[in-house]
């Protein structure tokens, strides 16, 4: 999976939820099996940065700066993040779902 464009993924976490890890595991395989990217870490800590980041929820990544799963019902603050995956509620977007969401994302050429 190449692009011509290396993509800015930002992954937003707080320790208190491992759910971050799975996150960060499967972006790893993509980087792996060929996705042109970068990988960037934020740890939102307090309320103060959540509400400052509109965090909503760990783990939140983000592509070139967007949100592919965002939902503008979700609270901001630090709590662990839902996702709908094929397999049913989990805590990470699935393996899929990020090839899905890099591939869909729009490439300035």
């Amino acid at each position: 999976m190449t692009t011509d464009t290396k993509l800015q993924i930002t992954l937003q976490y707080f320790d208190s939820c491992p759910n971050w890890e799975t996150a960060a595991a499967h972006l790893s395989t993509l980087i792996d099996e060929g996705l042109d990217a970068t990988i960037g870490y934020v740890l939102i800590n307090t309320y103060e940065a959540a509400v400052a980041y509109g965090f909503r929820g760990s783990p939140t990544v983000l592509v070139d700066g967007v949100d592919p799963f965002a939902d503008s019902e979700a609270p901001i603050g630090l709590a662990c993040r839902v996702y709908r995956t094929e397999d049913g509620y989990a805590g990470s977007p699935s393996l899929p779902q990020l090839r899905q969401a890099f591939a869909e994302m729009p490439r300035s050429e």
